[in-house]
């Protein structure tokens, strides 16, 4: 059965990386580990490097592509950022790979300025979530502002000075009011969130919808069975609520207040009711779209990358 994807095994990944040099100390892994996955230097060094390689060469040939573009239509040269996004599963560790991608890039010299921010931003206000009768379902592709996030895609591609995007505060649970993250002209933008490689739906009549994929140059889904998704998600359930849930300011403060009993079932719940049901409907069915797609074992490690053949 044919396959749109080239699988390597970590081994063969990891040669991929040829003489790219390991620019990141012990101490600043330790800064950009997860919440319950510690990021080693063995995983830097046989899958990241080899990935910041890649794109290294993808933002290359995309500035080469954009400057011939440039010269036919006569137009001055814009700057134009390289948009690459990180999606999978709640708990399967995209915000870390988002992390140490943004990091190990900032090292490349021909693109200094690399800014990263997540789609959650973009949810609708909980105030708004409840009108709407979707707090349950915060997270489905439902609870976002679609149009607002394509609209700030759409301006940081035509290379617009500065470009705002809303705040949001997981302690809070909620979107900050009057608090905005300055994007201005950065080399890469990483934009890490549960549904950019939704599809929309696709008009009748054959005019034009945007999708949030049409404006990232090159995808990552971070791959693992649910079996391990959902122990991890319980897992860091567990661990915040022993540390962030336990400041009575923290939305989720309740948990730290049940037995550890109590807060498993109520984790298991949220993980059964939302979040489970939000993989398998909306999640899952687009990993296929993804460039690259890192699947993931039980110790965090990835053990196998799977890259779209062009």
């Amino acid at each position: 059965m044919f396959s749109p994807y080239r699988v390597f095994s970590r081994e063969e990944w990891a040669r991929l990386r040829a003489d790219t040099p390991m620019t990141l100390a012990p101490h600043e892994l330790e800064q950009l580990s997860g919440i319950i996955e510690e990021v080693s230097v063995d995983e830097v060094e046989q899958i990241y490097l080899p990935l910041s390689r890649l794109l290294n060469l993808y933002v290359a040939a995309a500035q080469k592509l954009y400057s011939v573009s440039t010269e036919f239509l006569g137009r001055k040269d814009t700057k134009v950022p390289f948009i690459i996004g990180v999606t999978g599963s709640v708990a399967v560790g995209k915000s870390t790979t988002a992390r140490i991608l943004r990091a190990l890039l900032a090292r490349w010299p021909d693109h200094p300025r690399v800014d990263l921010i997540t789609t959650d931003g973009f949810l609708y206000p909980n105030a708004e979530l409840q009108r709407l009768g979707l707090m349950d379902r915060k997270g489905f592709p439902e609870s976002f502002d679609t149009e607002l996030l394509l609209r700030f895609l759409g301006d940081v591609k035509s290379g617009m000075a500065q470009v705002e995007a809303p705040v949001y505060s997981h302690f809070q649970y909620d979107i900050l009011s009057g608090q905005k993250l300055l994007i201005e002209q950065p080399d890469i933008l990483i934009i890490e969130g549960l549904n950019i490689l939704q599809p929309a739906e696709m008009p009748k009549g054959g005019g034009t919808i945007p999708f949030v994929s049409d404006f990232i140059d090159f995808s990552i889904y971070m791959d693992a069975q649910i079996s391990i998704i959902e122990k991890w998600y319980l897992m860091r359930f567990m661990r915040l609520r022993t540390t962030a849930f336990r400041d009575p300011g923290s939305y989720f403060h309740k948990y730290a207040e049940m037995t550890p009993d109590e807060a498993r079932r109520s984790a298991l719940r949220l993980w059964q009711d939302i979040n489970l049901k939000n993989l398998e409907e909306n999640i899952l069915p687009t990993r296929s779209r993804a460039h690259l797609i890192l699947q993931k074992g039980e110790s965090h490690s990835v053990e196998k990358a799977s890259l779209r053949k062009l």
